[in-house]
């Protein structure tokens, strides 16, 4: 269990990396795929509270440094104006939030039924944009929703959406490198039809 979650949270600061090179889809409303957020999202189905809360706790706190460049966006004799954003510290939350809701599907995750979760994963990027565009949007005193902003969530949440079967079969590989179950009950169906 403990070399499991320590390898999940290197692949976090992996796709902290891999985020960088990652190039907006111009077609698709500037859409892109949120791999730091996938590979959360992924690896919190398949641990304890505890350690999504790690996993969480991580990924809010780098996530905010990575968009945070100093008080007013930067040097105050470049930007003179402060930047209208959330406040540091307010992604931890947001991932804690999206973990809680993929825990929430855990049992059924745990019986081998892994397809569900690749689906709340779109529906958890989305409403990780959402919660993060009303709070951006309470913080500027005004919410307008267009269709260009509606439009470029519900891609990036079906773009990252495609791309976790990918990151579900790297975790049950490490898992089996670790000799982890991340879904125990499945195994034990598993044992009961060979006997």
């Amino acid at each position: 269990m403990i070399r499991y979650t320590i390898i999940t949270v290197l692949l976090v600061l992996a796709a902290f990396v891999v985020q960088q090179f990652l190039p907006a889809f111009t077609g698709f409303h500037n859409s892109r795929v949120l791999l730091v957020q996938l590979v959360f999202l992924c690896a919190a189905v398949t641990v304890e509270s505890p350690a999504m809360l790690l996993l969480a706790l991580i990924s809010g706190f780098l996530w905010d440094a990575n968009s945070v460049t100093g008080p007013h966006g930067g040097d105050p004799e470049v930007y003179t104006q402060p930047v209208e954003s959330i406040r540091f510290g307010s992604s931890i939350l947001l991932f804690a939030g999206m973990g809680y809701l993929m825990q929430g599907i855990q049992p059924l995750f745990r019986q081998g039924k892994w397809y569900l979760s690749v689906a709340l994963s779109g529906i958890a990027v989305f409403l990780y944009l959402a919660a993060e565009y009303a709070t951006i949007s309470f913080i500027r005193g005004g919410f307008i929703l267009t269709k260009a902003t509606l439009m470029q969530m519900a891609y990036t949440s079906l773009a990252t959406m495609l791309f976790s079967p990918l990151v579900f079969w790297l975790l049950f590989s490490i898992a089996s490198l670790c000799q982890y179950s991340i879904n125990p009950d499945a195994d034990k169906k598993n044992r009961r039809r060979t006997f």
